[in-house]
């Protein structure tokens, strides 16, 4: 907080004039803080409580000017802000919060992130997923085919019974063959479908 003015020429020169007067009736004290404020080189600080003791003797002896007057071309000082010391508790509790912030934010940054990650296509674990999902596939239809051949063979082995011109005994084998693919083929198509999780 200002507590003086940085006083200008205005003010030099209108109370040397004053402490010039022999007839002036300036206090003692008064006319030795003004000397030595006048006195020195550079800038001139006039505390406010000297001001005030010039505001008061330019009132009551009536001189023509006040004291705004005299200080027109002057300026309020405005001492140097320092800085208070910071309280080291406080300090370390700032570094703790500040760390604790920093690492939830990276925990959120990373939470969606894989250590088990084999690379940039994907992790071991979907790795492994799309080798069961495979392997099933793999099967199913090895299964198809097996099922297929073997219906076929039994239907021509068996319908010697019935048959016997080649030509009824292929034809029943493909008829029973083809029943028992289409019910497979159903089977394969619903099985696939749950591997890839469509309704």
């Amino acid at each position: 907080m200002t507590s003086a003015f940085v006083v200008g020429d205005r003010f030099r020169k209108k109370v040397s004039n004053l402490l010039e007067q022999p007839d002036s009736s300036l206090s003692e004290e008064l006319r030795t803080k003004l000397g030595d404020l006048l006195e020195r080189n550079g800038q001139i600080i006039l505390p406010f409580s000297i001001a005030r003791q010039l505001k008061q003797y330019l009132q009551d002896e009536g001189h023509p000017f006040y004291l705004h007057e005299l200080l027109e071309d002057s300026s309020l000082h405005l001492p140097e802000f320092v800085k208070p010391p910071r309280n080291p508790e406080l300090v370390a509790r700032l570094e703790i919060i500040k760390a604790r912030l920093a690492n939830e934010e990276y925990n959120k940054m990373t939470r969606n992130v894989n250590n088990q990650e084999m690379n940039r296509n994907g992790t071991l674990a979907e790795f492994g997923q799309q080798v069961r999902s495979a392997k099933a596939v793999i099967v199913t239809v090895f299964n198809f085919l097996v099922t297929i051949i073997a219906t076929f063979a039994c239907s021509y082995i068996g319908s010697q019974y019935l048959f016997t011109e080649t030509t009824a005994r292929v034809i029943s084998a493909v008829i029973a063959t083809s029943v028992v693919g289409l019910a497979e083929l159903y089977v394969l198509v619903r099985t696939m479908e749950g591997e890839f999780g469509e309704p």
